[in-house]
C-alpha cells in the first residue's frame, strides 16, 4: 500500500499503484483485499476504542466441522461417556447455516464404519435407500464408448455399498449427535485456533460479525466466541484453513510429500421415469480430457421417490493447461451420446463443486499434536481408485475419539502442557483398515504421471493393484504442488468449449444459482490476497488468468480498467461455494480463502 494522510486513510482504506502487466500502463485503484488477516485492526485508526473483548466456554472436546469425520468422533464420544457413566461435554462448530448445507460428495457410500458405529443404523432410519444394483465402467471416446469389465476386487467395484445424497446423510448423523448429548452449533464458523502460553492449542474462535466490506466495524458489530477444550479436532473438509495453520505451527507436514487435489463438479437432476434405474453406478474416463489430464465422471440412479441422477466429474488439480476450464469440461461432457440419452428431456435441479484430497498415504501429514488432532478428509484419509472418502473419514473420527475419551476422562489427567497432547490416536491409525485400505492403492493416482499418461496408470493399476493388491516394494511420488503444475498461457493452445444449449449444458450463474449460495453482501470479501498487484502482474499476465476458468463459480473476474487501459481483478465473493480451489490452485499462491460470516456459503439439499 501507498502511504496516505488519514483523512484518506479514512474515506478509502488504502489505494494501490499497479503496473498493468499486459498493457505495461498503470491506474490507481481501491485495493482489492479488506480483511483483518491481510490488514491488522491495530494498524487501522477506524478500529480504536472498539470492544474487542470475547466471551469464552469450556468444554471437554470441541470439534471443527459438521462432517462425517466430526459428527462421528463426536457421536462415539458420547457413545463411551455413556457405555461408562462419565460426564462429558462436547461442542461441534459448523459453519453452514444447518447440518449438512455445506455438504457434498458422489455420493456411493461404503458402510463400513457405519457399520461399526450404529450396527442399527437400518432401524434409526438412516437415509441409505439406494443399494448398488449394477456397475458399468467405460473410456469416453468422443463418439464412443468402450465398456470396462467392473472385476471383483478393483477398486470401482460397489457390490455392497449405497448411493446416497450425503447431505441428507449427515444430517442424520446430526441427529444422532444431539439425541447423545452433543451441544452443535450451526452458523458457527471457527475463524482463529487459540493456543496456550506453552503452545500447545488451547480451542478456537468463532468468527466476528457486523465488518463492512471496507474491512471498517459497523454499528452491529459482534466480538466471536472463544471454545477451550482439552482437545480440539479440527475436521474442516479438504484444505481447511485452520488446518494450514496448523501444518505451519507445529510443523506437520515436515516427512510427507505436499498434498494434491481434484475439483468435483456434481449436478442433481429429474429424468425421465423410463430412463431411471435405481441402483446403477456408472463411470468413465477419457473424453473430453487428454490422456495427460487425470479425471472422469460418476453418474449414479437415486431410488428416493422420484427419477432422480446424481451425476459429476472430476479433474485433478495438477492439470497443465491454463486455458482449462473443469466446470465446462463437466457441462461438455454431459453432450456425450453415452450420458446425453439419459439426461434428455430431464430437468437439472441443483449444482455444486469442492475440491478432494487425492494425495492418499505419501501426504498424510502427522495428525496429533498438543492441544489437538486433525481427523477426515482435513488431513485427507480418501482413497483416489474408490472415489470413496466417507467412511475413511467416520473411522478416523471414531478412533480419535476413542484415543481421547480415556484421557480427558482422567481424575488428574497427566499432560506436559496445558492442551493434551494424545499420539495414540495416530498409533491407531496406523494400525486400522484405513492405514491398509490407503497403503494397498497408494501408487495407483501417481501411476498416471507417465507417457501414456491415463492408459499408463490403468496398465498399472490391473498389473499391481487387481493382481498383487498393491504389495510392489516401491511408493510412486506425485508431481509436486498443484498450484506449481500450469505451463505459461504462450506454450498452450487455448480450448474452444461450445456454447451450452441451456438442456443439457448450462451458464456459470445459471449453475451457481441453484447452489442457493449467499453471503451478507457487506463483508470483507473471504477471499483474500497476499497482495493485490500478483493477479494482474503474474496470472494475468503469465497464465492468462486461469483463475476465470478454474473457480467454478465465477468468483474471480478480469475487467477493464475505468479509463479503458489494462485490467483489474474482481472478486464476487458473494458467488463462493466453498470448494478452496483457487486456494490450491492459484500459481502465485497469493489467495488464501478464509471463512465468512457464519452461516454464508452454498445451501445445498442432499448434494
Amino acid at each position: 500500500c501507498l502511504s496516505l494522510s488519514e483523512s484518506t486513510t479514512h474515506r478509502i482504506i488504502c489505494t494501490a499503484h499497479y503496473t498493468w502487466g499486459r498493457n505495461c500502463s498503470s491506474a490507481v485503484m481501491p485495493r482489492i483485499t479488506s480483511h483483518y488477516t491481510i490488514f491488522p485492526r491495530d494498524k487501522d485508526p477506524r478500529w480504536e476504542g472498539v470492544e474487542m473483548e470475547r466471551f469464552a466456554d469450556e468444554a471437554d472436546v470441541v470439534i471443527v466441522g459438521g462432517g462425517p469425520a466430526g459428527l462421528s468422533a463426536a457421536i462415539r464420544l458420547k457413545q463411551l461417556a455413556k457405555e461408562q457413566e462419565k460426564e462429558l461435554r462436547v461442542c461441534l462448530v459448523e459453519k453452514a447455516s444447518q447440518i449438512g448445507a455445506h455438504t457434498l460428495s458422489g455420493a456411493c457410500l461404503e458402510p463400513s464404519a457405519l457399520n461399526e458405529l450404529f450396527p442399527d443404523w437400518k432401524e434409526r432410519g438412516a437415509p441409505l435407500n439406494t443399494p448398488v444394483t449394477e456397475d458399468l465402467f467405460s473410456i469416453l471416446t468422443e463418439k464412443y464408448r468402450i465398456p470396462v469389465p467392473m472385476l471383483p476386487g478393483l477398486p470401482m467395484n460397489n457390490h455392497g455399498n449405497y448411493i446416497v445424497r450425503l447431505g441428507h446423510f449427515v444430517h442424520w448423523l446430526g441427529e444422532q449427535a444431539e439425541e447423545l448429548g452433543v451441544e452443535i452449533y450451526p452458523g458457527y464458523a471457527a475463524a482463529e485456533v487459540l493456543f496456550h502460553e506453552d503452545g500447545s492449542v488451547k480451542g478456537i474462535a468463532t468468527n466476528d460479525v457486523g465488518i463492512a466490506k471496507d474491512g471498517s466495524p459497523k454499528d452491529v458489530f459482534e466480538r466471536g466466541m472463544e471454545l477451550h477444550a482439552k482437545v480440539t479436532l479440527f475436521g474442516e473438509g479438504c484444505h481447511g484453513h485452520l488446518a494450514k495453520q496448523l501444518y505451519r505451527q507445529f510443523n506437520l507436514r515436515e516427512n510427507c510429500e505436499p498434498q494434491t487435489y481434484a475439483i468435483g463438479l456434481k449436478e442433481l437432476w429429474v429424468i425421465d421415469e423410463k430412463k431411471w434405474r435405481p441402483g446403477r453406478v456408472e463411470h468413465s474416463v477419457g473424453w473430453p480430457l487428454n490422456r495427460n489430464t487425470y479425471g472422469g465422471s460418476f453418474l449414479y440412479h437415486l431410488n428416493e421417490g422420484e427419477p432422480l441422477v446424481a451425476l459429476g466429474f472430476v479433474v485433478g488439480l495438477d492439470y497443465t493447461n491454463p486455458y482449462l476450464s473443469p466446470f465446462r469440461e463437466f457441462q461438455r461432457w454431459k453432450h456425450h451420446p453415452f450420458v446425453a440419452k439419459t439426461l434428455e428431456g430431464g430437468d437439472r435441479i441443483a449444482y455444486g463443486a469442492r475440491a478432494l484430497n487425492e494425495g492418499g498415504y505419501q501426504c498424510l501429514p502427522k495428525v496429533t499434536f498438543p492441544g489437538g488432532m486433525l481427523i477426515g478428509c482435513s488431513p485427507g484419509f480418501m482413497n483416489v481408485p474408490k472415489i470413496k472418502g466417507t467412511h475413511t473419514a467416520m473411522k478416523s473420527g471414531m478412533l480419535a475419539a476413542e484415543a481421547i475419551f480415556p484421557k480427558v476422562t482422567a481424575e488428574d489427567p497427566a499432560s506436559e502442557t496445558a492442551g493434551l497432547h494424545i499420539p495414540e490416536y495416530e498409533d491407531n491409525l496406523k494400525k486400522s483398515w484405513i492405514w491398509k485400505e490407503l497403503y494397498a492403492v497408494r501408487n495407483i493416482r501417481p501411476s498416471f504421471h507417465n507417457y501414456f499418461g491415463l492408459y499408463g496408470g490403468m496398465i498399472y493399476t490391473g498389473v499391481f493393484y487387481w493382481i498383487l493388491r498393491g504389495k510392489e516394494p516401491w511408493t510412486l511420488k506425485h508431481a509436486g504442488l498443484d498450484s506449481a503444475q500450469l505451463k505459461p498461457a504462450k506454450e498452450c493452445t487455448p480450448i474452444e468449449y461450445p456454447k451450452p444449449d441451456g438442456k443439457l449444458s448450462f451458464d456459470l450463474l445459471s449453475s451457481v444459482a441453484l447452489s442457493g449460495t449467499n453471503h451478507e453482501g457487506d463483508q470483507p470479501p473471504h477471499l483474500t490476497l497476499k497482495d493485490d498487484s500478483i493477479p494482474v502482474a503474474n496470472n494475468l499476465a503469465i497464465y492468462d488468468g486461469p483463475e476465470q476458468r478454474f473457480c467454478p463459480a465465477g468468483v474471480y473476474e478480469y475487467v477493464p480498467l475505468e479509463t479503458g487501459e489494462g485490467m483489474r481483478l474482481q472478486i464476487n465473493a458473494q458467488n463462493c461455494v466453498h470448494c478452496k480451489t483457487c486456494d490450491i490452485k492459484d500459481p502465485s499462491q497469493n489467495i488464501n480463502w478464509v471463512v465468512p460470516e457464519g452461516s454464508g456459503g452454498p445451501a445445498y439439499n442432499g448434494l
